[in-house]
């Protein structure tokens, strides 16, 4: 997967299209990614000795797919590409060709 921990992606499609965030967990077996304010349910939750029990709100994975990440160069959303340098692999902006860390 080209996403990582802690990239600043957009999402392209579905409830929450156009907003951003960043990444918290990426999950490589299924895919999926879990963006920070991005596909927000609230879930109840049961009381134990350290937590109180209600209904709380936490961000569900979404598919990695309907995500690209924002440039910090050109600010907009998109696809990512790799340069090798020095036998160092990094990843590039298609749009810009500005590195991405």
């Amino acid at each position: 997967m080209k996403i990582k921990k802690g990239d600043n992606v957009m999402v392209l499609s579905g409830n929450d299209k156009g907003k951003t965030g960043e990444v918290l967990e990426v999950i490589p077996k299924t895919e999926k990614v879990i963006v920070k304010g991005i596909n927000i349910r609230k879930k109840h939750v049961k009381a134990a000795p350290n937590r109180e029990g209600g209904i709380m709100a936490s961000e569900f994975p979404i598919h990695s797919s309907i995500v690209n990440i924002v440039c910090p160069k050109c600010g907009k959303a998109t696809r990512i590409g790799y340069v090798i340098e020095n036998d160092k692999k990094f990843r590039v902006c298609k749009k810009c060709g500005a590195k991405i860390n």
